[in-house]
């Protein structure tokens, strides 16, 4: 027999899980149709629950745009800081890294697709706070990149991440011709290159071509 005390875990577990799947719903079909060709009636139906039910969880159309976006971001900036923290030195904790994001790129480029297209349709507060999480993602790039390639300047550092999270981040357009593995490895292998260190101490030393 199910304890009474376990009840409100239980639904909170319930609860939760609804909304996660909400939120993926809701950013498949941004990705489709776009922010405002999309209904709160259209993201219930996608789950199988009303329109107005769907407030229960979120108070608006906007507030599900925002969730999906700081969620994403907060999971990069989890993974990252525990990817780093368990690697054996910097060269690990870049490879991990790499292996993240890929993984990320390619198993929902949907968000990618969202958050390049949409991020101006989120309330202003919460644009905020997701443009604060990337910062601290890519910060988290950045000083692994220090310890690799120490006399490269960060401003540097932080233009080659840009670069890479553009490389990794096109597979709404670029994955699909070859399978996972072989496209993971594919970014993979070009983003190791891209940020070689000497070519990063190169770009520090000299500025420019």
């Amino acid at each position: 027999m199910v304890s009474r005390d376990t009840l409100p875990d239980g639904r909170a577990a319930r609860t939760l899980a609804r909304r996660e799947e909400i939120l993926a719903a809701a950013a498949a079909l941004f990705a489709e149709r776009g922010f405002h060709g999309v209904t709160i009636e259209d993201i219930g139906r996608s789950v199988g629950i009303t329109g107005p039910g769907l407030y229960r969880h979120f108070p608006s159309k906007d507030a599900v745009l925002a969730q999906v976006l700081i969620g994403v971001s907060e999971r990069l900036v989890a993974g990252g800081r525990d990817r780093v923290a368990s690697a054996e030195g910097p060269a690990e904790a870049l490879d991990a890294l790499l292996a993240g994001h890929i993984a990320f790129a390619l198993s929902e480029p949907a968000l990618i697709t969202v958050h390049d297209r949409e991020l101006g349709n989120v309330p202003e507060a919460d644009r905020r706070t997701v443009r604060r999480l990337q910062r601290r993602y890519l910060e988290q790039w950045v000083d692994v990149l220090a310890e690799l390639t120490p006399d490269a300047p960060r401003v540097t550092l932080r233009a080659a991440t840009h670069a890479t999270f553009g490389l990794l981040n096109s597979t709404p357009h670029s994955a699909g011709a070859l399978d996972r593995h072989a496209m993971a490895r594919l970014l993979h292998g070009m983003a190791q290159r891209a940020l070689h260190q000497g070519s990063l101490a190169g770009a520090g030393a000299h500025g420019s071509w």
